[in-house]
């Protein structure tokens, strides 16, 4: 299918994750791309997988649109929810606004019940509206937290669209911008501001606000670093790009990789969803085709020049995607069924496919 000619079977990366699943010593594996291109199957598959050879697997959502309940046909909420049929594969559904949301009301209540608060909730809302992001790093440091209080051997993480992923990847630099210009506050407007505090009946001591969103941040920058610690490190953290063989989502998929790279974050898997017939090539059905066209019904025919086409373009882009990874990477071709692959034991059936890959050659 691609050009690959040239270069030795024998050298050329194995077309599966099964490079995943024997690397014991990771901890933490995230799967991402475009939005649509089957993250959640892929999240879903690999924690199967996985659970063949850890005692204990967990499958995190963290995108706004969770589909992890859809997948598994069964509920999942915010804690650590066991999967039927399995006995060491949970999953849980994270949503990071509803987690600052939560984070502000109890910052109010606490403001309520203690008068050295000083107008906390109400800096910190200043804060988070002056630095874009800083609100999802505090919630993604409440998430670390949470999830490393848990037993579990490997987490997969079901990532949101890409432009998410990368903002998560730049937390530590947030955080250090939002940790600078309270510093920067407090030096310059300190008195003032805690002059016009105390004014406001903000308490006796009107140095208490400032302290505390430094608290906050320091707190949330000291977990944030040693998160980024880990997942920079090859042995704990890969990343698993996720797409589909079109031209947008290449495209993203190179973004991503080259972001990835930038970051430090380990990425040597590429998985390309919804192949058709990834055990033949466009030549090999033209072939076929022309040799039984009129033969074939009129809507046969049309049905027929149409699959083709499309085979045709997924050719051309499955052969960019060997060309820019292939000796490299890892590249699974998983393939479109007739199906939707939903439940678990569909998603057993598919996820052989990530460890055992379609046979090209036959």
């Amino acid at each position: 299918m691609a050009d690959v000619d040239d270069i030795d079977d024998a050298d050329l990366p194995e077309p599966s994750l099964k490079n995943i699943i024997d690397q014991h010593s990771l901890q933490w594996v995230f799967v991402g791309g475009k939005g649509g291109v089957g993250k959640t199957t892929t999240s879903c598959c690999l924690g199967i997988q996985l659970a063949k050879t850890r005692k204990k697997v967990l499958i995190v959502s963290t995108d706004p649109a969770h589909n992890l309940s859809d997948a598994f046909c069964q509920k999942i909420g915010r804690e650590p929810t066991p999967i039927e049929g399995f006995h060491n594969l949970s999953a849980m559904e994270i949503d990071a606004n509803n987690d600052m949301e939560e984070m502000q009301r109890n910052m109010e209540e606490q403001g309520a019940d203690d008068e050295k608060d000083g107008g906390l909730s109400s800096m910190m809302s200043e804060l988070t509206n002056s630095i874009p992001g800083i609100d999802e790093a505090m919630s993604f440091s409440e998430l670390m937290k949470q999830v490393q209080s848990l037993d579990f051997d490997v987490v997969v993480f079901d990532t949101a669209p890409t432009g998410h992923t990368l903002r998560l990847l730049s937390f530590p630099t947030i955080l250090e911008k939002a940790l600078g210009k309270v510093m920067e506050l407090k030096d310059r407007f300190g008195g003032l501001i805690g002059q016009a505090t105390a004014m406001m009946g903000g308490g006796n001591n009107p140095g208490a606000t400032q302290d505390a969103i430094v608290g906050r941040l320091e707190e949330t920058r000291v977990v944030i670093n040693k998160v980024n610690d880990a997942f920079q490190d090859p042995a704990l953290t890969t990343f698993v790009c996720v797409c589909i063989p079109e031209f947008l989502s290449i495209y993203e998929t190179e973004r991503l990789v080259q972001e990835l790279s930038k970051f430090g974050i380990d990425t040597h898997n590429i998985v390309v969803n919804q192949v058709l017939f990834p055990e033949k090539d466009a030549e090999e059905l033209s072939e076929w085709y022309e040799g039984n066209k009129d033969t074939l019904p009129t809507e046969a025919r049309e049905i027929c020049g149409k699959m083709l086409s499309r085979k045709r373009m997924q050719d051309k882009y499955i052969g960019q995607c060997f060309d820019l990874y292939g000796e490299d990477f890892h590249v699974s071709l998983m393939p479109l069924l007739d199906y939707e692959v939903r439940g678990v034991e569909k998603l057993k059936g598919f996820s052989e496919f990530l460890t055992n890959p379609v046979d090209m050659e036959e």
